[in-house]
């Protein structure tokens, strides 16, 4: 907001200039700084898409990795039950060869040293499977604390994921309350060269040159002023709503006198002059607008026809939320 805050200053010092006769190199300057802080802004955007797709990926694979372990800490359970059983049975069987070597201590020694060695082969059996018993108990442990460390992880991501969703729908939510009550505040400029809508997560407000100014001329008409107006009371009420105004004009070079030299002048100036009136409201924090010219390059009609030059030469004045939220969790993240 810093960085926003001395764009603003600096555009409207040298706005001020320009009434004051400042050669037009510095308007070109003014608005190569306006186009830079625009993609910017556009760059910004398409960083929090970005980012929130990766959390979106990586909670997705972090989810794979437990369901690997889970499967494989079953698997060592299974294996581990079945050790414990066959302990279980050359126990049983020690202690019966053991008793039987005692019967047949007195008796024939031949028979008992067959009984002896088939004792300590079972004893032997015996220690093999406690030493794999105590090995397969302890990787058992380190795979349940891995369990236990990924579980909590996933966790956290799907808790972020949760956060980043909530936010992003409560601003899905108002930007479409906010495109509603412009709608409903610009009700009467309908079929004047008026339209709103809504694409790319922002609210279009796109208002055609008939509606504001005379051909050539960048001074808002009174009905463009009133219009303007409504749309600032509706700014006023919704202050996390950032406000950018293009100026747009059609393929015909200009051809005025004085300050103006071209269609880049003109599309400024016409830009900076909607931003004085919406600040007329004195509610609305200059820091949330920005103006900028984008002359003829950015048309909505390709064709050379003169209903496409008109639907060219308009002005777009476009509301975009504020991302403060979403920048605070994907930082802390």
């Amino acid at each position: 907001m810093k960085t926003a805050r001395i764009h603003f200053i600096v555009f409207m010092a040298l706005m001020l200039s320009l009434f004051s006769c400042v050669p037009a190199n510095q308007l070109k300057d003014l608005q190569k700084k306006c186009l830079d802080e625009q993609s910017e802004l556009k760059r910004h955007n398409e960083d929090l898409t970005l980012k929130n797709d990766q959390q979106t990926t990586e909670l997705a694979k972090l989810t794979n990795k437990i369901q690997l372990l889970i499967n494989d800490t079953t698997t060592m359970g299974e294996s581990l039950r079945k050790i414990k059983s066959d302990y279980t049975q050359l126990s049983q069987t020690c202690e019966l060869l053991s008793a039987k070597n005692r019967e047949l201590n007195s008796g024939d020694k031949s028979e008992s040293k067959q009984i002896l060695a088939e004792l300590q082969t079972t004893q032997e059996n015996l220690f093999k499977k406690e030493d794999e018993l105590k090995k397969l108990e302890q990787e058992l442990r380190q795979k349940k604390e891995n369990l236990d460390k990924l579980s909590g992880e996933l966790q956290q991501k799907q808790q972020k994921l949760t956060e980043l969703q909530s936010i992003l729908n409560r601003q899905d939510s108002i930007m479409n309350n906010l495109k509603k009550k412009v709608a409903d505040a610009l009700l009467g400029f309908e079929g004047k060269g008026l339209t709103v809508q809504r694409k790319n997560g922002k609210v279009y407000v796109s208002l055609e040159e008939k509606l504001l100014f005379a051909s050539g001329k960048y001074d808002v008409s009174k009905e463009g002023a009133d219009a303007l107006k409504k749309l600032a009371k509706v700014l006023e009420n919704n202050t996390d709503i950032n406000v950018l105004i293009e100026g747009h004009t059609d393929n015909v070079p200009y051809t005025g006198a004085g300050q103006l030299k071209d269609n880049w002048d003109l599309s400024v100036m016409r830009a900076t002059a909607i931003v004085k009136i919406i600040l007329e409201n004195d509610k609305i924090d200059p820091k949330r607008l920005s103006a900028s010219g984008r002359s003829e390059y950015l048309p909505v009609e390709t064709g050379n026809t003169p209903e496409a030059r008109a639907k060219n030469r308009r002005t777009e004045i476009i509301l975009t939320p504020k991302l403060d939220e979403l920048l605070k969790i994907i930082e802390t993240n």
